[in-house]
């Protein structure tokens, strides 16, 4: 869900913005070092809440309508927006984990999958795919380009490779609040939408499914599996457009991604 109200941001924001992002990146890490087979998914939020204290932030997700934990945590066919609880890690599971800080009041969000042990050739390829399309779309976002510019490299990655592509939940401006306008969907027409300015800041965050793109939500009000229980995998980064590029902020270190010369 996106607010009505689009931000344009200072270099001194974009800075907040990138320890936010480095601060999601260092939850990212720990989690993914804490995710083995046997840990329960609740245990991986108890880690991302120490990591967030340790570095002086908030969670972005936690009471955020709602939301019980500070990430989210959805394994398997579990698209988005899994609450952590008592499920345990499996060989052969993959897990999407997608989080958020909060550093003096400026967002950072991110999300990336992950397996667990061993899995089949079909679901590798599905998270590697899944993490191409993001990175398409983050190489579209430049300045002078349009929203549909960015939908239209995801939706191709996906179509590309014959893979589900969700539409039904996109990415988001960002930046004093973690959902702000515009919309930014993983599909789209090159040459249509909001055309991208120096100072915007979106969220991209591409989820794509071995089976078809339909989605079910689940009754506790959160949870969105794929219909047809298919392995479902979730990429995402916060990026600001600015003159020289695409700068990716959910990193250790911000990364410029330069438009095509």
């Amino acid at each position: 869900m996106s607010a009505s109200f689009m931000t344009m941001k200072s270099e001194d924001d974009f800075e907040k913005m990138a320890i936010a992002g480095s601060v999601v990146a260092a939850v990212h890490a720990a989690v993914r070092e804490a995710a083995v087979v046997g840990t329960r998914t609740r245990d991986l939020d108890h880690v991302a809440v120490e990591v967030i204290r340790e570095h002086g932030c908030r969670a972005s997700f936690l009471g955020y309508l709602g939301f019980p934990a500070s990430i989210c945590t959805s394994p398997n066919e579990v698209i988005v927006h899994g609450i952590p609880g008592s499920y345990r890690l499996e060989v052969g599971d993959i897990l999407s984990v997608d989080a958020g800080a909060i550093y003096e009041g400026w967002h950072g969000d991110a999300a990336f999958t992950m397996t667990v042990g061993d899995v089949d050739p079909e679901v590798q390829r599905l998270l590697a795919v899944t993490e191409q399309g993001l990175w398409a779309g983050i190489a579209a976002a430049q300045a002078g380009n349009r929203l549909g510019d960015v939908g239209h490299a995801i939706e191709t990655t996906a179509a590309e490779h014959g893979l589900g592509l969700v539409r039904e939940y996109i990415g988001h401006g960002i930046g004093r609040q973690m959902h702000e306008a515009p919309s930014v969907p993983n599909y789209g027409t090159p040459g249509k939408g909001l055309k991208l300015k120096v100072g915007m800041a979106i969220a991209i965050e591409p989820m794509f499914n071995l089976g078809t793109g339909s989605t079910v939500l689940h009754d506790d009000g959160w949870t969105v599996t794929t219909a047809d229980g298919s392995p479902s995998a979730h990429f995402e980064h916060t990026v600001a457009i600015t003159a020289e590029g695409t700068k990716v902020f959910t990193l250790p270190e911000p990364k410029l991604v330069p438009a095509p010369s």
